[in-house]
């Protein structure tokens, strides 16, 4: 099985499980990325979306490592974030290299993390999430709660 995230924390790296975000907000970004914190955390459902979008990925793709430089989880947060926000790439890119709560969704750590996301590799890994697979994601995780 492709590996999701790398279970060992950095230095730095605040746990998913963790990440505190702001109750009284009323932007998008904190409710999609609750989202994506109460699936990574609950085991059942991470595997269910998991096991489904690895179903997704073309034969091309080898399922343990993926392509270069991504793992299953970093292009599951900015696929979500790209259709929960109806953005662009260039606007994706900014929220992955700029926007703090994001970057630790994707595993950043604060600390001296210079990971920077490159506009041609977040289009490259970008999975092909359609609505149609997001309700099956929706339905899946639903019935796990």
């Amino acid at each position: 099985m492709r590996i999701v995230k790398k279970s060992q924390l950095h230095f730095g790296e605040v746990n998913i499980a963790d990440i505190d975000r702001s109750a009284r907000s009323r932007d998008d970004i904190p409710a999609i990325l609750k989202g994506l914190q109460t699936i990574y955390t609950i085991d059942e459902a991470r595997e269910k979306v998991f096991n489904a979008l690895e179903k997704t990925l073309p034969a091309t793709v080898d399922s343990k490592t993926g392509r270069p430089g991504m793992k299953l989880w970093t292009t599951f947060v900015l696929a979500t974030l790209k259709q929960g926000l109806n953005c662009d790439f260039d606007r994706l890119q900014e929220l992955a290299n700029q926007h703090k709560t994001v970057r630790q969704t994707l595993g950043h750590s604060d600390w001296e993390d210079m990971t920077h996301y490159k506009l041609q590799a977040i289009i490259n890994n970008e999975p092909k999430l359609t609505s149609k697979m997001l309700a099956d994601i929706n339905h899946r995780f639903s019935q796990t709660c």
